[in-house]
């Protein structure tokens, strides 16, 4: 069905034409551009849901589910979300009234510790509803519903499914525990999962490109190995390179057949791209200064990554069947730790500029493209992707630690993503499908 966007006449919009068949004419179905800088934020209201059931949740329960609903929704960055305190109704005309675009409506039923759940989307100005959808499961599956209806509303808005049911990885020191270890959990940082338990440092978590695999690098033998687990169990781990010396910061190919990683067991940190087994297929670089932190292309052609080969870290761009180089980036006092971008031509990466490590972001085939998208007087550390492109996570500086924050591609909406205890480093995010 139609979906017209209210946004400014200046905001970029993608047009998808599409033929209904009980009409004589063509219906344009309007996507919003949620990367356009001139694009105000959608307003959802989001009452609190109500229970249709003969057994009632209480308030509480019936608060939380909106108030879930509410903050995936607005952690998309091109949602406000109205207090569902403020709502004086639950009718798209009341909902107009206070400057809702959309609206959405909430009914649960519970027995025993099952929950099921009819939402629906409308929109406001048009007064119809756009999308309804039904869930049943576990009450501690409640998060995990309502996070794929945000996808659906994302989809049903953007054109493409929302980040809502992604995975985020990091590392922090559990408590009791001397090590640093990796974590998993969804957006909002409630679930939590402990992937690895070496009681020792744990670095560079990196997932497979259909989020079932995390490699990783462990100190807890004594040296830098390699190590990758299936994260659709819970029970083993196994290595992947145990090579003497540095075997570190791993990189994806985007079928997931191979990755590129740092090895030094011939003395020079060089790159190498190995099997999933571990087996060296080829070497990349030839003891031209240190060479770590590469990423793939999304096509899979070239990668960018770190080299000191000119006197500082700087970026280099390789394609990888030829092996030609050439450096990126020309600004800064140093650069590093690159994340190219799933769906497109677009590198972030650490840039020391004051003393400060900003993000930036460049076009590898467009030497001059850099832009800086943070300012604040702290450092920002160790960037990557979203899964769709639109959004960039990092590690920030807060106090004498570091906490995962995200940020628009286009230096917007920059936000701490989760309050957790102690410091999280090094965080990655990935599509979920177990």
């Amino acid at each position: 069905m139609s979906i017209v966007s209210r946004t400014t006449t200046s905001c970029v919009v993608l047009l998808i034409i599409s033929l209904f068949v009980s009409s004589p004419v063509f219906a344009k179905r309007v996507y919003l551009d949620i990367t356009s800088a001139e694009a105000r934020k959608i307003v959802f209201a989001v009452p609190w849901f109500q229970n249709s059931g003969s057994s009632s949740g209480g308030a509480q329960f019936e608060r939380r589910l909106a108030e879930t609903l509410g903050k995936a929704l607005a952690f998309h960055g091109i949602i406000d979300v109205l207090p569902a305190s403020s709502l004086t109704g639950n009718t798209t005309a009341q909902w107009s009234e206070q400057g809702a675009d959309y609206g959405i409506t909430g009914r649960y039923s519970t027995a025993k510790d099952q929950v099921t759940m009819e939402i629906r989307l409308f929109d406001v100005a048009e007064d119809k509803m756009l999308m309804g959808k039904s869930y049943n499961g576990p009450r501690s599956e409640t998060d995990q519903m309502l996070f794929k209806f945000t996808d659906a509303v994302l989809d049903e808005l953007t054109g493409k499914p929302g980040l809502a049911t992604t995975q985020i990885a990091f590392v922090t020191q559990p408590q009791g525990s001397p090590g640093r270890e990796v974590f998993i959990t969804d957006i909002l940082g409630r679930k939590m999962r402990q992937v690895t338990r070496h009681q020792n440092l744990v670095v560079s978590p990196r997932f497979s490109p259909d989020g079932n695999l995390l490699a990783y690098t462990s100190y807890h033998s004594g040296n830098q190995n390699l190590y990758v687990t299936d994260l659709r169990q819970d029970k083993t781990t196994r290595a992947l390179s145990r090579r003497k010396g540095m075997n570190l910061a791993p990189a994806w190919s985007p079928g997931g057949n191979s990755l590129i990683v740092t090895l030094s067991h011939n003395g020079n940190p060089d790159l190498y791209q190995v099997n999933r087994r571990g087996e060296i297929i080829r070497q990349l670089t030839k003891r031209a200064g240190i060479n770590v932190s590469p990423s793939f292309s999304p096509d899979g052609r070239h990668i960018v990554f770190v080299s000191d080969r000119s006197g500082k870290p700087q970026l280099f761009l390789m394609e990888v069947a030829s092996g030609k180089t050439q450096r990126i980036t020309f600004e800064g006092v140093e650069n590093a730790e690159p994340s190219w971008s799933p769906v497109e031509n677009l590198v972030v990466y650490t840039s020391l500029r004051g003393g400060i490590y900003q993000l930036c972001t460049v076009d590898p085939f467009d030497i001059g493209s850099a832009v800086q998208i943070t300012s604040d007087q702290t450092h920002h550390e160790t960037p990557s992707w979203s899964p769709d492109g639109n959004q960039v996570i990092f590690a920030k500086r807060d106090g004498k630690g570091h906490k995962v924050y995200g940020i628009m591609k286009n230096g917007l909406f920059q936000r701490m993503l989760f309050s957790l205890s102690g410091s999280q480093t090094y965080p990655r995010w990935a599509i979920k499908n177990y």
